[in-house]
């Protein structure tokens, strides 16, 4: 696996996570595809924020 360039972990948790809950309110529970996309990107920049790790699906 790459390493996660450090700027994906710039912003707090709590901001990544707010941008998460807005995407699924818009989205309103189906994503399209570039709204997965977004969404993989996020949890990817969460994970990073948190200090953890996340399995995204195939």
């Amino acid at each position: 696996m790459s390493p996660m360039p450090s700027s994906l972990s710039a912003r707090s948790a709590a901001e990544v996570n707010a941008e998460i809950r807005d995407l699924w309110q818009r989205s309103g529970g189906s994503l399209t595809p570039q709204d997965e996309a977004d969404y993989q990107r996020l949890l990817m920049e969460w994970a990073a924020a948190t200090g953890g790790s996340v399995r995204t699906t195939a």
